[in-house]
Parts: structure tokens; sequence; C-alpha cells
């Protein structure tokens, strides 16, 4: 979304120093906002007026709202301070890293903000392209490192898709979220176990052609059935 005198991708404005108190502020006002109007709703207008800040201020940190709602996810449900890799020297061991950053990063923020999130990345997949680059693998998607790590060590068939990984991880992580259950140590371990190793073991092959997983970023929409995002009723601590 751009704004008058203020085309999308210009350069912050020279200023006065950051104030990282008041940076804090005003993303924990994206955050909120996010969680109550979901990213369409987050506009450097709406954000100035909650925050009690002005729209220049907001356009010396951030030039568009998607840097405002990324340093806003940084700061906040995609915080973290281990390494952004992914690589324990085994696929089942990378399938429950990569499990425990997603159920980490989803409980980290109220239900309807994941859900708002999730249906802000299928009508803008560049949005999910960019959460991925900017906090590192999130655990909604399978890297391709990963892959071909397993594939290296005789562990996955060469050519195997990533669909069963971000089809069902990130969603049967949500649904747990939004209804309150755990998602433990030993609830990912049979998951991945069970479910993610033996189906994506039998992937492979070159005459196998599989739909995009909802968590890819890119999934094919059916235009016959517009997406209705759902809303929790109740919240869960």
């Amino acid at each position: 979304m751009s704004y008058p005198n203020t085309p999308e991708g210009a350069r912050a404005r020279p200023g006065r120093p950051r104030d990282d108190r008041r940076e804090r502020e005003i993303l924990a006002t994206v955050t909120a906002l996010l969680a109550e109007a979901g990213y369409d709703g987050v506009t450097f207008e709406e954000v100035a007026r909650r925050a009690g800040a002005s729209k220049a201020t907001l356009y010396r940190r951030w030039s568009t709202r998607r840097d405002m709602v990324m340093a806003a996810l940084r700061a906040g449900p995609a915080a973290r301070s281990g390494p952004d890799a992914i690589d324990t020297g085994s696929l089942r061991g990378d399938l429950l890293a990569l499990c425990r950053r997603l159920d980490t990063t989803m409980r980290s923020s109220d239900g309807r903000t994941a859900m708002l999130l999730l249906q802000a990345g299928l009508e803008d997949p560049e949005l999910c392209d960019e959460i991925e680059r900017s906090t590192g693998p999130t655990g909604a998607r399978l890297p391709a490192d990963v892959v071909e790590a397993a594939v290296r060590r005789g562990e996955l068939p060469a050519g195997v898709d990533p669909f069963p990984y971000e089809e069902v991880a990130g969603s049967v992580l949500l649904l747990r979220r939004l209804n309150g259950l755990p998602a433990d140590d030993h609830y990912l371990a049979s998951l991945v176990d069970t479910v993610l190793v033996p189906a994506l073991r039998s992937t492979g092959g070159p005459d196998r052609t599989l739909p995009r997983g909802i968590f890819s970023g890119h999934p094919t929409p059916d235009p016959a059935t517009p997406a209705t995002p759902a809303t929790p009723t109740e919240e869960t601590p």
C-alpha cells in the first residue's frame, strides 16, 4: 500500500536517532492491530493514531506497511534467540525442530492473529515469502536444504515433494492452538513418526504431481470457493 508523496519502497529519510523504547511501543501497537483487524487493517494512519505518533515518524522507520508488519513479527511472534538454520543431522530431528519452532511462534501470539496472518498470506503470497526471508525458517514450510540433506543421507528419495509437510504440519498445529490443545514433545514425535516422515517418503518419483500445501505460500485457490477466514470463538492463554 502506498501513500501520497511516499512511494512504495522509498528509502527512510534521515532524522533524529531512533528511540528503541518508542519503537517497541509502536510495534506493540502494530501487533495489537493485527490481532484486531488483520493485515489489511494495519495502515500508517491507524498505527500513528493509536500509538500517538506522526506518520512521518513511522515513515522514518519503515517505508511500507509490509516492512512495518515484518518488524512487528520479528519483535514479537517470530522473535527467537537461537540460530535460524535447522540442521540436527537427521530428518526426524529436523522435522521435530521445525514443528517446535512453528508451534512456539503460533503460541506466542493469540489465535486470531495466527489465523489472520495465514489469510493475509494466502491473499498475498509475497508476504509469506517475506516472512520466511525476514525471520528465517518459521517451520510453516519445509526448507529445501532440509530436504537436500535428507536425500544425501538416504532418508528421503530424490524428487521428494514438500506437500505433506506444508499441508499437514502447520494445519494441525494451528488447529490445536485454536482449540487449546497441547503440542508437547510426545505429540510432535508422534506427528513426525507416523504422519510426516512416511508421507514425505511416499512422494518420490518423477511421475507424481502434487498440489501446493496451504502453508507453501503459493497454494492454488479454488475460484468457485471464496476463502472465509475462521474466527476462534474463545481465546486460550
